[in-house]
């Protein structure tokens, strides 16, 4: 893993080492980072999930919700579906939008490449299960330090340009330690308070079935019309980050 990323980083930095300098050079360095950023990519396909959903073919909204969890989607109803993509949404709205943009904030065009391959690696074998404990967790561990502050960073981002700030905020700082993930739960608990729904909860993995607790509880089960409103939260959100990103740079 560490290879990889070492590689990936090396790569990055020597482009950007003979990238042209002043204006030149930062639309070039745009144009080679915006394949990293997974936000438009991320909304077709929790939006995929929601107009079938609405249009109540389960059928087509299990074949959505297959290209974004990794749940059989057999064993899942129109609430659990919901859930499913809301907190794609919401963990994807860290990993695939925030963390790369903060990264290649900070570090440029190796940031942004090296956060990608340790997101990737992630993805490929940080699996715990017998096939991946040992081979993987170095690539898990890795990504659970990169996507530290961007998880955090995230949630609080929804939960503030949400209508419902407080109960949002108060939802995540409550509920998101309680996610198996040390991270996921901070975006997926900011959204489930936005929303008034409950996300996370019992599901079952590899025929398994788990006790996970609920994040917000108290809420509901999401229905489609929930999925569209948590799309405009991740707009929103990463609209606002995008803004303070170009704030500080200008500063």
């Amino acid at each position: 893993s560490v290879l990889v990323i070492g590689v990936t980083v090396a790569s990055a930095w020597a482009v950007s080492r003979v990238a042209p300098g002043g204006w030149t050079g930062i639309v070039l360095t745009g144009v080679l980072a915006w394949p990293f950023v997974a936000a438009r990519s991320l909304h077709e396909h929790v939006a995929a999930v929601a107009k079938p959903l609405e249009d109540g073919n389960t059928a087509a909204a299990r074949d959505a919700v297959a290209m974004i969890v990794g749940r059989n989607p057999e064993t899942l109803e129109a609430p659990a579906m919901a859930r499913a993509s809301l907190e794609s949404l919401a963990e994807n709205a860290s990993d695939g939008v925030v963390a790369p943009l903060l990264w290649g904030a900070v570090f440029g065009l190796p940031g942004i490449a090296g956060y990608k391959a340790v997101n990737t690696l992630d993805s490929m074998i940080g699996y715990r299960n017998e096939r991946y404990e040992e081979f993987g967790w170095a690539a898990a561990r890795i990504d659970d330090l990169a996507n530290w502050v961007p998880a955090r960073l995230t949630g609080a981002l929804i939960a503030a340009v949400s209508r419902a700030r407080g109960t949002s905020f108060r939802t995540m700082l409550r509920d998101a330690r309680a996610h198996r993930s040390p991270n996921a739960g901070w975006p997926e608990a900011a959204m489930a308070g936005a929303l008034a729904v409950r996300l996370s909860g019992p599901r079952v993995y590899d025929g398994v079935a788990t006790d996970d607790p609920w994040l917000n509880g108290v809420g509901g089960d999401p229905r489609p019309g929930d999925i569209w409103r948590g799309l405009r939260l991740f707009r929103r959100a990463t609209s606002l980050f995008g803004l303070l990103l170009l704030l500080a740079a200008l500063v």
